[in-house]
């Protein structure tokens, strides 16, 4: 069984959330969201942000902050194999009502299907409230090219 070590980031103005699976091994290792060099989180989040892509956690966290982003993952603990999202089991759902009840969050998306399946399974009932699916920002998505994934992920700026 793996545990998720990262709190969520958030604040009483955060107004998007976004949710993952369960973190990668490199972020379990950071300790921080979207750890691994490759995932294109940072670079097509900061894109449509018109900023510089953060580098160390603090100017992530700020980033995500100052962007009224907030950023946690649907499972709290799980059965894994690597950072494969297709060996989940045993899931433990986290509780995102902590996130919902104290920030200002009215759109819930998630970084590719196996966070939406996750969420539609465990949290939306519960949430009240649906996810956008947006497709994964995981170098395992080869599919999808920078330029296609900050044109898909636009739809996070309203």
């Amino acid at each position: 069984m793996e545990y998720h070590n990262i709190q969520p980031v958030f604040d009483e103005n955060s107004e998007i959330l976004i949710l993952g699976s369960f973190p990668s091994v490199k972020s379990r290792e950071a300790k921080f969201f979207y750890g691994h060099p490759q995932n294109r989180f940072w670079r097509v989040t900061a894109a449509l942000m018109n900023e510089e892509t953060p580098r160390t956690i603090e100017e992530k966290r700020a980033f995500l902050l100052r962007n009224k982003i907030a950023v946690w993952d649907v499972i709290g603990s799980c059965d894994i194999t690597g950072s494969s999202d297709s060996s989940i089991k045993n899931v433990v759902p986290n509780d995102i009502s902590v996130i919902l009840n104290n920030s200002n969050v009215k759109r819930v998306f998630t970084n590719g299907a196996a966070a939406y399946n996750l969420y539609k399974k465990h949290i939306e009932k519960a949430a009240g409230r649906e996810a956008v699916r947006l497709p994964s920002t995981s170098p395992a998505n080869a599919a999808y090219s920078v330029e296609r994934l900050i044109s898909e992920w636009r739809v996070i700026l309203g």
